[in-house]
């Protein structure tokens, strides 16, 4: 039995249940929440930092988004997330990375800063974590593939893309153009298409206030 630990809100967690929603790999959703504090406990001891998400295979721990994803394309008979091209395999992990950290990290800044007292709040980090991001969003507007983030196949880098630009576009919006179209497929995808789904009733708790879109 496989036991994803996580929550439906976030990004992170996104990832993995792209993947294995994507390619129908089973498995059972323990969510990391204050009300369940044996979930909660357990994942304070996969992870140093007790961050989500986390997985346990029998006797196999793993934490890490991408090395997770990596770990279910063992499961199941459908295309891996990591091509077995070599090059394809580079370009799907490093696309992935941007997106981990060009994207969602600055986006995780300015949701931080959002949620600290007003006499803590950083507006010169929130007003560099913002120009990251517009750097990054035209750094990806001339490499982004169709219809996915390296070609025809959905991949790794799609896995990241999806939740880093589905919170992204919430706070610095995309310009139009390539990348704000690659973002639309991707909320059509049906596995994004799911977790945007069983994330909805905890967007409330969005700092910024979730827009009335997506």
């Amino acid at each position: 039995m496989i036991e994803l630990f996580g929550h439906p809100f976030s990004a992170f967690t996104w990832k993995p249940l792209i993947a294995a929603y994507a390619r129908d790999v089973p498995l059972v959703f323990r969510l990391v929440a204050p009300d369940q504090p044996d979930n909660m406990a357990r994942l304070a001891e996969l992870s140093p930092a007790g961050q989500m998400p986390g997985l346990i295979d029998g006797a196999r721990e793993i934490i890490e988004s991408n090395a997770i994803v990596e770990y279910l394309d063992r499961l199941g008979s459908a295309e891996p997330m990591v091509p077995t091209d070599r090059d394809a395999a580079l370009r799907a992990r490093m696309l992935a990375d941007v997106f981990d950290d060009y994207v969602a990290a600055p986006l995780q800044r300015i949701v931080a800063d959002a949620m600290r007292p007003e006499e803590s709040k950083d507006p010169l980090g929130v007003s560099q974590a913002r120009a990251a991001l517009a750097r990054s969003y035209g750094w990806l507007e001339g490499r982004i593939h169709a219809p996915w983030a390296i070609g025809e196949a959905f991949t790794l880098a799609d896995c990241a893309a999806a939740p880093a630009l589905f919170y992204a576009d919430w706070v610095s919006p995309i310009p139009p153009g390539r990348l704000r179209d690659y973002r639309a497929r991707l909320l059509a995808h049906p596995a994004v298409m799911r977790v945007v789904d069983e994330a909805r009733p905890f967007r409330a708790y969005f700092p910024l206030g979730a827009p009335d879109r997506d």
